[in-house]
């Protein structure tokens, strides 16, 4: 096998970060400016700059590969064309690189932000996410919110919890996505430090109400990104499923946005483009923004919260204190043949398991899992059954 020099490799980075100096915008994050809590020698001595390197660890990362039966939306539905997470993760890097190109952004790390901000969803999506934090309360643990949940499996619970050592800009944006919150314009708030990171993080633990700005404007266009790509997409679904048909959508949204996902994430796409370019901030037009958010509106009244297909919502909700009060005791038993030892404690780091509660390893062990492996984990009396459609 041929060997490099480190020096060789050295300067392949420095060919690049000095390309990026010239091509990128003076608003952009550099690769050169990443941050780690760790230095990692292999790292400053190769050719592989920072940002690359996240969106690697993020796509080998175990919880990216249960993407791929996690809720978007519509659970215990059979129906090869429903949106699941791991497409919605794909689509928001797309959008957001898509932006970044125009806006003169880093788009390596537009990419390693919107791959991992949905790492720490729960099966079911946000029902899931929901019936968990309610869990969490009543054990003393705090709320459950994936996006915190998202920076506490890629740092502490991945590689059987010695974590993927991710850039505090990556983190950051990952934390900051928000995607459900509207706004018009989206500005940057900067800091250097994992320390006022961790203090950002602390701040979303105690309130889930908080509104954390992005420390990039990476982290803003994801942001932005994550919205453009559910709002259509989700509304494709729900005509696919019979729950609205098109002729339902708000008159002056469709008369702004259009009333296919194809139209609608264009004109987002290009508003956000033309109202951005060369600001030091990521912004809709006024027209816009008051069009996606009286969409976002028929969304969660007529989608989200429609009781066609809420039937299985107490069931599930069920199971998810069935399994809880079943792990908790498991680890209270010591009990070895339970899957929490044998499929997720088995190798885990003391570091780990010394620094967190009973009811936090349970925590993560189940928001971790996919909906078909959390519903196996149910005995077969109490499990609802998976509709066709």
């Amino acid at each position: 096998m041929k060997k490099y020099s480190n020096t060789s490799l050295s300067r392949l980075k420095d060919t690049l970060n000095q390309r990026e100096v010239r091509r990128l915008s003076p608003l952009a994050c550099l690769n050169s400016q990443g941050i780690r809590r760790r230095a990692e020698e292999q790292l400053q001595t190769g050719y592989r700059q920072d940002f690359s390197v996240d969106v690697d660890r993020i796509l080998h990362s175990h919880a990216y590969s249960r993407y791929i039966d996690k809720t978007q939306v519509f659970y215990l539905i059979q129906n090869d064309h429903i949106t699941h997470r791991v497409i919605h993760v794909q689509l928001v890097s797309k959008i957001a690189r898509t932006i970044g190109r125009f806006l003169g952004l880093n788009e390596d790390l537009l990419e390693a932000i919107a791959l991992g901000h949905d790492i720490g969803h729960a099966p079911f999506g946000h029902d899931g996410e929901r019936f968990l934090s309610k869990i969490c309360g009543q054990n003393g643990i705090g709320y459950f919110q994936h996006n915190v949940q998202s920076v506490q499996f890629l740092e502490k619970v991945e590689r059987k919890g010695s974590g993927w050592n991710l850039c505090l800009q990556t983190l950051d944006g990952i934390l900051c996505h928000d995607g459900e919150i509207h706004e018009k314009i989206l500005e940057s708030k900067s800091y250097k430090s994992f320390e006022e990171f961790d203090k950002k993080l602390y701040r979303k633990k105690k309130n889930p109400a908080a509104n954390l700005l992005p420390m990039t404007l990476e982290g803003c266009v994801v942001r932005m990104a994550d919205t453009i790509s559910y709002i259509g997409r989700d509304i494709e679904d729900a005509i696919r499923m019979n729950l609205i048909t098109r002729s339902d959508l708000p008159h002056k949204s469709v008369k702004c946005l259009g009333d296919t996902n194809g139209t609608i994430v264009f004109n987002l796409v290009t508003d956000v483009i033309c109202n951005s370019f060369e600001k030091a901030y990521v912004a809709f037009s006024p027209e816009v923004s008051e069009a996606l958010s009286e969409l976002k509106q028929f969304n969660l009244e007529h989608i989200y919260l429609n009781q066609m297909i809420k039937k299985h919502t107490r069931t599930i909700q069920g199971l998810f204190t069935y399994l809880f009060e079943k792990y908790l005791e498991d680890i209270a038993k010591k009990n070895q043949r339970s899957v929490i030892y044998n499929q997720f404690l088995d190798g885990m780091s003391a570091e780990y398991i010394g620094s967190h509660q009973a009811a936090e390893i349970v925590r993560d062990f189940i928001s971790g899992m996919t909906d078909q492996y959390f519903l196996n984990q149910c005995p077969e009396s109490i499990k609802p059954e998976i509709q066709r459609m």
